[in-house]
């Protein structure tokens, strides 16, 4: 990839808090329109790079190049091309949706239609509505919304459906399948590993503030599995498994040995979890 081709280039990036290291060493790439999921259990540098790349946290070291700009001196101008929804937003409790999206939407120079926006996140019922009287989940909407309604250029989701039943999940999905399409380079961090494959382009997984591994959802079960798991019933019926690599060969040897129908066969490869839990260490936690 040329740099002019990047929405997003961050080459050694490096954070530290006191005697934690949050960030050691970071690289990453995103192109312009592409989503691109950051995956990575609690403490590994999510979020902080997401704060770096926003220009809301400062770096210790390393070169960060966002728009064009680094974002540690870039201008309103720049501010305003970049949309971010934090894990916790908190819009004034006593205005409306309605008030609120569109009190925000004069922030920005060219910003998205406020009824159009309110519409995306499924609100339109709840527009007159004060945000004291949201649920949690519909509080959570309107952070998108507020993240969205600049017509952003480039969109950092940080957990953005925590808190959303699995209906305004996926209504979220379809808006951010809209953002991409219209050109919105996103960057989406989220525990949600289905939410994840659904909507990215590509996923990175770090691990103890590195980059461990990124590509397709495909291309990282291709690389970093560890096998198949090939299933079977022995004629007395007792189940039997076999994790190996070559899957083919081990059910053609079971056909011969069954001299034909294989009894219960079953053959299992490696889901994302799978792959995103040897990748960060935690294989224990299935």
């Amino acid at each position: 990839m040329t740099v002019s081709e990047l929405a997003v280039d961050v080459r050694g990036l490096r954070k530290r808090y006191g005697d934690v290291t949050a960030v050691d060493g970071m690289d990453l790439a995103i192109r312009k329109g592409e989503v691109l999921g950051l995956l990575g259990p609690n403490g590994a540098g999510k979020s902080t790079t997401v704060e770096i790349i926003q220009g809301h946290r400062s770096r210790d070291a390393g070169e960060v190049t966002v728009l064009g700009a680094d974002p540690a001196s870039a201008t309103r101008a720049w501010r305003s091309r970049v949309g971010i929804v934090w894990q916790d937003e908190s819009a004034p409790a006593e205005l409306t949706v309605r008030e609120t999206v569109r009190h925000f939407a004069r922030y920005y120079p060219r910003p998205r239609d406020p009824e159009e926006v309110i519409a995306l996140v499924g609100l339109e019922a709840k527009a007159g509505s004060r945000i004291k009287a949201l649920s949690g989940g519909q509080r959570r909407r309107l952070d998108v919304a507020l993240g969205v309604i600049g017509g952003p250029e480039l969109l950092l989701l940080d957990e953005p459906t925590t808190g959303f039943d699995p209906a305004a999940r996926r209504r979220f999905w379809a808006l951010i399948r809209t953002l991409a399409q219209e050109g919105t380079t996103i960057l989406l961090t989220t525990h949600y590993l289905e939410e994840a494959e659904a909507l990215a382009d590509r996923l990175a997984v770090v691990a103890r503030g590195r980059i461990v591994a990124e590509g397709t959802s495909h291309e990282l079960r291709e690389r970093h599995a560890a096998g198949v798991t090939v299933g079977w019933t022995d004629p007395d019926g007792t189940p039997r498994t076999e994790h190996t690599g070559t899957p083919t060969r081990t059910v053609a040897g079971l056909m011969r040995r069954f001299d034909g129908e294989i009894p219960g066969l079953r053959v299992s490869r490696p889901t994302l979890e799978d792959v995103y839990l040897r990748l960060t260490g935690q294989e224990d936690a299935r």
